[in-house]
């Protein structure tokens, strides 16, 4: 159905005129007669009765007239929700407590004019899908993994490398360190649940351990980061590596410590990725919010080669 002709139905209907009604849509009286006639064929019915006074709706008007301002109504909201400006932008991020997430506080504490929808996607391949489809409108990512660079309408800046510590509990060899050598940690059992295989971050770690010669297990289920916290703590052979912009909350008696990784510090780079022909507002607010408040890791600091070559 042609909305062109039903909001000039509708227009008809309010004004009881053609000419009124003609004026209030910048239509001559003929295109709007066309337009209505167009809309009676295609409905089969008649929708006026001419009158000396103007336009009267017929039965069948008077029936059809709610359902098209709904009509209209609901080709209104469906524009308004993806006009750039009108809707909210939409930002991926890793999960509610990570540093992507912290970023997009601070930028709503900067920008609270701007409609946020925060989500998370998993996996860079699906984030980049919903980018060059205009379901998302930009995700936080550590770029590509080797071997599968992103697509060419797609654009990218770094905008954080977070640093990694090494995270133990109590009765860990290290727990009393006040900092640790990255080289030192070959021989220390690190876990790591929920690393999955092909994704940027595992791209990372296989990184870390061909470089370093770390053992980083990811055995077990991922019961989330509650149970890693348990498990850190009450286990002396088992230490994590967590950014320092993630944040975590544990009870007091687990007596976690987070100790300083140095010679190099492993840092996460996290970037910012959005389609190049992306006209959003907000995303511009966005890119300008995290460029003047970025955290680079500086010459001792570690990312993998495919990363730096960026």
């Amino acid at each position: 159905m042609d909305l062109a002709t039903v909001r000039t139905f509708v227009a008809v209907a309010d004004a009881g005129q053609f000419q009124e009604a003609a004026a209030e849509l910048g239509l001559t009286q003929q295109a709007v007669s066309k337009r209505v006639a167009a809309l009676e064929r295609s409905l089969d019915v008649r929708l006026f009765v001419r009158t000396p006074r103007g336009a009267d709706l017929t039965i069948d008007g008077r029936a059809f007239l709610p359902h098209a301002r709904e009509l209209l109504r609901v080709a209104e909201r469906a524009e308004a929700s993806v006009r750039a400006g009108r809707r909210p932008l939409r930002v991926d991020v890793l999960t509610s407590r990570s540093a992507q997430s912290r970023l997009m506080r601070g930028f709503h504490e900067a920008h609270p004019e701007i409609d946020l929808d925060v989500m998370t996607i998993f996996g860079i391949d699906t984030a980049v899908a919903a980018i060059r489809s205009g379901a998302l409108d930009a995700t936080f990512r550590a770029v590509a993994a080797p071997g599968r660079p992103l697509p060419d309408d797609i654009r990218s800046v770094r905008v954080l490398d977070e640093p990694l510590h090494l995270l133990t509990g109590p009765g860990h060899a290290l727990a009393d360190a006040r900092s640790v050598r990255l080289a030192d940690l070959a021989g220390h059992r690190i876990w790591m649940p929920g690393i999955v295989p092909g994704t940027e971050w595992a791209a990372y770690y296989d990184d870390l351990v061909a470089e370093f010669g770390l053992t980083i297990e990811a055995t077990g289920p991922n019961f989330g980061s509650d149970a890693l916290l348990d498990t850190i703590a009450d286990t002396p052979s088992l230490a994590t590596f967590m950014g320092t912009r993630t944040r975590l909350i544990w009870p007091t008696a687990h007596d976690l410590r987070l100790i300083p990784v140095t010679d190099p510090t492993p840092v996460y780079p996290h970037s910012l990725l959005w389609h190049r022909d992306n006209a959003h507002p907000g995303l511009g607010a966005l890119r300008g919010h995290l460029a003047g408040g970025g955290e680079r890791g500086g010459s001792g600091a570690w990312v993998p080669g495919w990363v730096r070559r960026r």
